[in-house]
C-alpha cells in the first residue's frame, strides 16, 4: 500500500450526483477547509452539473462506476477516505467497500441495512486489518443518534459515578422532515432478500446479527412492536421504525469495546407518544408499512408512488428540519443517579442533517487522531469524542439533560 500522504485527495464524494451525495459535496463546499476533495461518480456531464450548483467551478471530478472494479480501485487509491452514498447498498456497495479495504482507504457511508453489513464483515475485515483501512458503516441519522448518543451517555456515566450502565434506553422524540428515498429502496431490498435469503433474514432478525463471531450473544431481545408505557419518561411509546438497525449497532460498538459496558449491557428504543391513542397509531401504522412492505402487490404500488433513491424534499423542507433523540442510561445500582442525554439536530434527519453527519464522518477519518487501527467499525468505535466534537460543526448537537 502506498502512503496515504502521496495521494492527491484527502476525501472524495462517490455518488456525488444524487441527491444526499450532492448535499455532502454542498456543505464540503461551503466549509473552506484546508483539505483537498474531489466529487465522483459514472456522469461527467451531471458532476459538473453538480459543481456549478455548488459554486465550485474548479472541484475535480472522477469518472467511477460500482460495476467497474477498476475504475473503483483507480478511484480508492488517490485518496485518504471515501465517503459513499451509493445505495442500496446491499446492491451497489460491495466492491466499493473491498477495494477500500485492500488500497488501506478509509471509508464511510450511510447504510442502514444490516443483510449486507453482515457480509461486509466477513469478508473486508481480514483486508482492512492488513492494510489499515477503517471502515465504517451507518454514519446518517441511522445510526449516528443513538450510536454516538450512546457513548456520550456511557461517558457521562463515567465521569460522574465511575461505572457503565447496564441498561440504556434510546427515545424519538419529536421531528420534521421527509421521508428518504434511499431508506425506502433500503428496507424494500431488505424484505425482498430476507424472504428469499436464509442467511439474509438472519441478519435482519438476530438482534446480534452484527456481534463479532467469537462474543456470545448478550441478552436483549426482539425491538418493541406494540405500545407500552414507560416510567421513565412518564409517556406512552410507540415502535421506533429505525431501532432494528440502530439497535444492532450500537450492541456492536459495545462488542468492539471489550464489553466495556458488560456482557449483559441492554439496548433498547421506542418512539415517544403524545398519548395512549397515539402511541396505538404509531403501532398499528409501523405493523401496516412492514406489511404493504412485504407482499410483493403492494410492495410495487409503494414503490410507484414513495420517492426514489437520487429524489429528495426541497431546500425549505431540509432546512426547516429537526430533530430530537433522547437517551437514558440506567445506574447500575438503582440509585436514581441516572443520565439523560439529549441528541438534537437542525435540519430534516433524512437529507439535511445526514449530509453534514456524513461529512464529518469523512473528516474525522481524514484528519483526527483516532485510537483504532484498521477494521470495520461502528461511529461511536472508530470516532467517539473526535466525531462528538466535529458534529458540533454540522448543528448536531449532545446535551446532558436533568432526570
Amino acid at each position: 500500500m502506498d502512503s496515504h500522504d502521496s495521494r492527491p485527495y484527502d476525501l472524495v464524494v462517490f455518488g456525488a450526483t444524487g441527491f444526499t451525495g450532492a448535499l455532502v459535496a454542498e456543505y464540503l463546499a461551503g466549509l473552506n477547509g484546508d483539505f483537498s476533495w474531489a466529487i465522483a461518480g459514472r456522469s461527467s456531464s451531471k458532476l459538473e452539473e453538480v459543481k456549478n450548483r455548488i459554486s465550485a467551478p474548479s472541484l475535480p471530478t472522477i469518472i467511477a462506476d460500482s460495476a467497474d472494479p477498476d475504475s473503483l480501485r483507480a478511484m480508492v487509491e488517490q485518496t485518504r477516505v471515501i465517503i459513499s452514498t451509493v445505495g442500496p447498498y446491499a446492491l451497489y456497495g460491495t466492491p466499493l467497500i473491498m477495494a477500500c479495504a485492500e488500497a488501506g482507504t478509509h471509508y464511510c457511508d450511510l447504510t442502514g441495512e444490516a443483510q449486507w453489513m453482515a457480509s461486509v464483515y466477513d469478508k473486508a475485515t481480514a483486508a482492512a486489518n492488513e492494510t489499515g483501512a477503517r471502515l465504517v458503516h451507518t454514519c446518517g441519522f441511522d445510526c449516528i443518534p443513538s450510536d454516538m448518543g450512546v457513548f456520550f451517555a456511557q461517558q457521562t456515566m463515567h465521569d460522574l459515578h465511575g461505572c457503565y450502565a447496564k441498561q440504556v434506553s434510546g427515545r424519538m422524540g419529536r421531528q420534521k422532515g421527509a421521508v428518504s428515498g434511499g431508506t425506502v429502496a433500503s428496507m424494500m431490498l431488505a424484505v425482498e432478500q430476507g424472504a428469499s435469503d436464509p442467511v439474509a433474514r438472519k441478519a435482519l432478525q438476530d438482534p446480534y446479527s452484527l456481534y463479532p463471531p467469537e462474543i456470545a450473544p448478550g441478552p436483549d431481545g426482539s425491538d418493541q412492536s406494540g405500545v407500552r408505557w414507560d416510567d421513565k419518561f412518564q409517556s406512552w411509546t410507540g415502535p421506533f421504525v429505525m431501532a432494528a438497525i440502530n439497535t444492532k449497532v450500537v450492541r456492536r460498538s459495545n462488542a468492539l469495546g471489550s464489553l466495556l459496558y458488560g456482557s449483559d449491557f441492554r439496548y433498547e428504543e421506542a418512539t415517544l407518544a403524545n398519548n395512549r391513542r397515539s402511541a396505538i397509531m404509531i403501532a398499528v401504522g409501523s405493523a401496516l408499512a412492514l406489511l404493504l412492505f412485504v407482499l410483493r402487490p403492494t410492495r410495487y404500488l409503494l414503490n410507484k408512488q414513495l420517492p426514489k433513491p437520487g429524489e429528495g424534499p426541497s431546500k425549505t423542507v431540509r432546512e426547516t428540519g429537526f430533530f430530537e433523540f433522547f437517551i437514558h442510561a440506567h445506574h447500575p445500582d438503582d440509585s436514581g443517579k441516572d443520565v439523560r442525554v439529549l441528541v438534537k439536530g437542525q435540519r430534516d434527519p433524512g437529507y439535511g442533517a445526514t449530509a453534514r453527519m456524513l461529512a464529518q464522518a469523512g473528516l474525522c477519518l481524514a484528519f483526527d487522531d483516532l485510537s483504532v487501527e484498521g477494521g470495520v467499525w461502528t461511529p461511536a468505535s472508530a470516532m467517539g469524542d473526535a466525531l462528538i466534537k466535529r458534529l458540533a460543526d454540522a448543528d448536531v448537537t449532545f446535551e446532558v439533560l436533568n432526570v
